[in-house]
């Protein structure tokens, strides 16, 4: 993989895995187009999910540290700390994270073979824009995220591993379904992603293992890793913004846009 490839690819993980229009499936899309080797995509991807994943620390870094004093405070006297905010948040993101780790540990192979598809890939994209407009219906109200309510959000994440489906369009819409404030499902959704990027890269660095990894590489990968982070970040920093004044209409037409353009060109 050149350093023009890594540039892009790093560019559309970090751009995608916040924005509702689907990382995996604009990666699986762009792997078709620009063309890579198994191996190297790999030990490619792990490296731009970490990318991803530390510009989600940096941004939520003063949230997160917040939620893990009140983590330690609530096992030092869990009867006081019991209805914290931040302590309901844990179990709120644990709770969230069942689904992922179930379809991960037994469907994983199923569903990296949609990889391969980028017709079915395409197909996907069109259900993301049918997700997205949904939401124009999704009344805002005072909800917020329950026990319950994590679980469902959980298994949007879970349908979501599915390339093409976008995870942050599926989780905040779910949220955004029972009426739970904007900025708040946008919150949720990226704080209930940390443990499952983790998770996935686990996964990835136990195949890595069996493959092994080619010094010549070192370069690309740090040019995918700092532009997903870069991109990423500020990807993050703006959805926010335009997802409390907007709304997700715009990225749903851009879903419509590509997935049926893909299902066009791949049909023929």
């Amino acid at each position: 993989m050149d350093i023009l490839q890594s540039f892009l690819l790093g560019l559309l993980q970090g751009l995608t895995e916040f924005l509702p229009i689907s990382s995996s499936g604009h990666l699986a899309l762009g792997k078709y187009f620009l063309g890579e080797n198994n191996e190297a995509g790999l030990t490619f991807e792990i490296v731009v999910h970490f990318g991803t994943l530390c510009s989600i620390l940096i941004y939520y870094r003063a949230l997160i540290g917040d939620i893990l004093k009140s983590g330690v405070s609530f096992l030092a006297a869990p009867k006081e700390k019991k209805d914290d905010p931040n302590v309901k948040m844990i179990l709120f993101v644990l709770i969230s994270m069942i689904p992922a780790f179930i379809v991960g540990f037994t469907l994983k192979d199923s569903v990296e073979s949609i990889f391969d598809s980028p017709f079915l890939v395409s197909i996907m994209l069109v259900v993301t824009w049918f997700i997205l407009f949904l939401t124009k219906f999704a009344k805002e109200k005072d909800g917020e995220v329950t026990l319950g309510r994590s679980f469902i959000i959980g298994l949007a994440q879970a349908f979501a591993m599915i390339p093409g489906i976008s995870r942050s369009g599926s989780t905040i819409s779910a949220a955004l379904y029972f009426g739970v404030k904007r900025e708040d499902a946008a919150n949720f959704s990226f704080l209930m992603v940390i443990p499952v990027i983790g998770g996935a890269m686990l996964l990835q660095i136990l195949d890595l293992i069996e493959i092994g990894i080619d010094a010549v590489q070192v370069t690309s990968l740090l040019v995918g890793f700092f532009t997903a982070f870069i991109s990423g970040y500020y990807a993050l920093k703006y959805l926010i913004v335009i997802l409390k004044k907007k709304g997700f209409l715009y990225f749903a037409y851009y879903c419509w846009l590509v997935g049926g353009a893909g299902l066009i060109y791949f049909w023929i």
